[in-house]
């Protein structure tokens, strides 16, 4: 499985405050080692690998994560809390 976490720079410059959020929670619950790459959404680039995929799979909100199986087949989670039951087995009120 690959786990693929795709956050979003503003065109202003500044990152997403909730992609900051996420990525501080995943950090605080010791998850982001399960996180195997993680990509930028550049609203500056239209052309970054985070919009790629953002229009690739039709979702225009950030943070979110593409999870590939074994197989090749690739499930996105735009709602971070069903990401971490569905995905990472963590219960999503005690983080663990």
């Amino acid at each position: 499985m690959k786990i693929t976490f795709v956050k979003k720079i503003k065109s202003n410059g500044e990152p997403c405050k909730k992609c900051r959020e996420v990525e501080q929670r995943l950090s605080e619950a010791g998850l982001l080692n399960r996180i195997d790459e993680t990509v930028l959404a550049d609203e500056r680039d239209p052309e970054s690998p985070g919009m790629q995929l953002a229009a690739r799979h039709k979702i225009d909100l950030a943070p979110f994560f593409i999870v590939e199986d074994d197989n090749g087949n690739q499930t996105v989670y735009t709602i971070y809390f069903k990401f971490l039951k569905e995905v990472l087995g963590v219960s999503p009120s005690t983080g663990r």
